[in-house]
């Protein structure tokens, strides 16, 4: 009989956290028995999980014991004290939050780019920033054939980034606009989201970048293996409910064709290339609603530049971004007999 595992799924109740418990489902994750953990406030409701109700319980050091994997979407705060804790009573944990995302002793692992990385895990491994995780899946493959010199890329993300809280405000903000043409003071966002974009995700750091716009900067050199890849990164909020949207322009060291370019990627793993102008065939988030795949297309060389190439990249951000990813790292642990 092949071996099961027991999964605890932290932040159960919230959106992602109920994206991977349907992902796990749909893939046929070898789960023993499921735990769905979350905040006090939630303990005893119910989640469904192949077709039966499972109870929640408090996500607390003691409700680890005996899990094998534990795969958290519950914020960077309550990730820095309880999946120390998990990973003492013996589960691996695969986290979704920035909070280990940079910590010399965790992987930063995307599948089909690193998988290597989780080899030296010490019991957490980090699941990336959403809009990195998209990018280096259709870069990595183009990195292989000629390295990548810089990267410029900006992001059109969409409102579910901000949770299920995001995807309420953009309906109820537009709804209301609608309804009044008067502008409505967001309680998620800084603006408005309903008809506007705003150029401010996170936090604004040093140097007067975003603290998304640095995640996508130190990530993509930390899952890459180059801190010679120059990067940088505007990320800005758009009126799209699921599904991440990025220009990217990349110089890399020798010269690749759009048709090469073409070619590389027709054949890159959890990649669909989008890709015909004369039939208008490109990548929109209206497509990747049920699709975990990410879609490339608008590919053409730059032509400012000798080795230059452009892309325009679209994914699920709650699946691929998110929840598919964090289960792909549990599937890797398995296959690489890590767990």
């Amino acid at each position: 009989m092949d071996k099961t595992y027991n999964v605890a799924v932290v932040g159960a109740m919230g959106l992602v956290g109920g994206e991977m418990i349907k992902t796990l489902e749909k893939r046929n994750f070898p789960v023993a028995q499921l735990h769905p953990l979350d905040i006090a406030a939630n303990v005893d409701k119910e989640v469904l999980f192949k077709g039966k109700p499972v109870k929640v319980k408090e996500a607390c050091k003691e409700n680890f014991k005996g899990i094998d994997i534990a795969i958290f979407s519950a914020g960077a705060t309550a990730s820095l004290a309880l999946a120390p804790e998990a990973v003492e009573m013996g589960a691996i944990v695969v986290d979704n939050s920035s909070a280990w995302r940079m910590h010399e002793e965790c992987p930063l692992v995307v599948p089909e780019v690193n998988p290597e990385d989780l080899d030296w895990h010490k019991g957490i491994i980090a699941n990336p920033n959403c809009s990195t995780i998209q990018m280096v899946v259709v870069l990595k493959p183009i990195h292989d054939e000629s390295k990548i010199k810089r990267i410029v890329v900006s992001t059109y993300q969409a409102a579910a980034g901000a949770g299920k809280k995001g995807i309420d405000a953009l309906y109820n903000e537009s709804e209301a606009y609608l309804k009044t043409k008067e502008i409505q003071k967001s309680e998620v966002f800084q603006y408005q989201i309903g008809f506007n974009a705003i150029p401010h995700i996170d936090v604004f750091q040093d140097g007067g970048y975003t603290k998304e716009e640095n995640k996508m900067i130190f990530e993509t050199k930390k899952i890459m293996g180059s801190q010679d890849i120059q990067v940088t990164a505007t990320c800005v909020r758009i009126p799209v409910a699921i599904g991440h949207s990025e220009s990217v322009n990349v110089e890399t060291e020798g010269k690749i064709t759009r048709a090469r370019a073409q070619e590389i990627l027709s054949d890159a793993p959890s990649v669909i290339l989008k890709d015909d102008p004369s039939t208008n065939t490109y990548p929109m988030a209206i497509y990747c609603e049920d699709v975990d795949e990410t879609m490339v297309g608008r590919i053409r060389e730059d032509s400012s530049i000798e080795n230059g190439l452009n892309f325009w990249i679209v994914s699920n951000n709650v699946r691929k971004g998110a929840a598919l990813n964090a289960v792909q790292i549990a599937e890797t642990l398995i296959k690489r007999k890590l767990v």
